[in-house]
């Protein structure tokens, strides 16, 4: 399902956001942590990613395309160069690039991020007040393979008044977690994060089996599912040329902010962009710039795929729903237009009406 145009993707995402941080701090990923508090050396965020790269594989152009994504720890990067395509892949914060390089190219275990350790706390502090959180019982749940036999089980097993009042504790504008996040964090997640959440992850539990749900064992359990396959080493390069890999694409690490890094592009340099939680957090002017800034460097009739945690707006979820890792708001996948005007004659500001679903 692709729409027609960034500049409405990017502009109509999802309902207004609380209000954004100052402009003038810029994204909030540029500190490299997502605590408040002194300023300190930037850490690894995140031990895996969590978005699910079969979206990307469904509306990019054919392997061997030039394709853009952010770092993070690697795994959108490592999908889509075994899959054939010429990857760059680019983090503004150096303990997070630093930790990708060292998955892609030595096959380096995946460590536990700030947001792993985050979600083990509340699976920790579930587990202890809530029998049916214990691990066994969400292990045995996680087994399924039917989507009809989760929903019901999840419904009556695990999303009860218990955990309701837990996610609330932590996730509502009061809560233990919004108020120890860096500001630029806390406008990224949407009002009611803890209901939101708990509604996405029913979704999911009705739709795709959890047996073969990587996600699902990550987010709900803290393991991987049995029997996955490690993901293979992908040589990486900070410099050009980058080395080839096994599926026949490569990888070339970045250090940068992804807005500069695309206006700084060559018109037309990519033939496809992956950006997660880029719109999230900083203000208008900064999606504006995002907007104009993927038309230049992505070719006429490529492809962008957007994820935002926000709810969805007058657009709809896009393609929120297929991806398995729970936890998105909307997702959409856009085709660039000529001279930075979409397809529907939308412009980079964001005016115009929202492209039409061509799938």
């Amino acid at each position: 399902m692709v729409t027609a145009s960034v500049s409405a993707a990017v502009g109509r995402l999802g309902a207004v956001p609380r209000p954004s941080a100052p402009a003038a701090a810029g994204t909030p990923w540029q500190a490299g942590r997502l605590f408040a508090g002194p300023a300190r050396r930037p850490r690894v965020l995140f031990g895996r990613m969590y978005e699910d790269p079969a979206v990307e594989l469904a509306v990019f152009p054919p392997p061997g395309a030039r394709v853009l994504c952010i770092a993070s720890a690697g795994d959108t990067a490592a999908a889509l160069a075994a899959a054939g395509y010429e990857v760059t892949a680019i983090d503004l914060n150096p303990a997070q690039l630093a930790y990708a390089r060292s998955r892609l190219e030595a096959g380096a275990p995946a460590l536990t991020g700030t947001a792993e350790r985050l979600t083990g706390l509340g699976r920790a502090t579930a587990a202890a007040l809530l029998p049916a959180w214990r691990p066994a019982s969400v292990a045995d749940f996680l087994r399924l393979d039917d989507p009809g036999e989760q929903r019901q089980r999840w419904a009556a097993e695990f999303d009860g008044p218990g955990l309701r009042l837990l996610a609330a504790a932590a996730l509502r504008p009061a809560g233990a977690l919004a108020a120890a996040l860096r500001p630029g964090f806390r406008c990224a997640l949407p009002r009611g994060f803890d209901t939101v959440l708990l509604r996405r992850i029913a979704r999911t539990v009705a739709r795709h089996p959890n047996a073969a749900n990587d996600w699902a064992w990550r987010l709900l359990l803290g393991r991987e599912r049995p029997g996955a396959a490690a993901p293979a080493p992908a040589p990486a390069s900070a410099l050009a040329p980058a080395a080839a890999t096994a599926g026949g694409g490569r990888v070339r690490l970045v250090r940068g902010e992804v807005v500069e890094h695309l206006e700084r592009s060559a018109a037309g340099s990519y033939d496809a962009v992956t950006l997660s939680n880029v719109v999230d957090g900083p203000g208008p002017q900064f999606a504006r710039r995002l907007r104009a800034a993927v038309e230049h460097a992505v070719r006429p009739g490529g492809t962008a795929v957007v994820r935002s945690l926000r709810e969805p707006g007058p657009g709809g979820p896009g393609l929120a729903a297929e991806d398995r890792s729970m936890i998105w708001g909307v997702v959409r996948a856009v085709r660039t237009g000529p001279d930075g005007t979409g397809t529907d004659g939308t412009g980079p500001d964001g005016t115009g009406t929202d492209g039409a679903e061509t799938r």
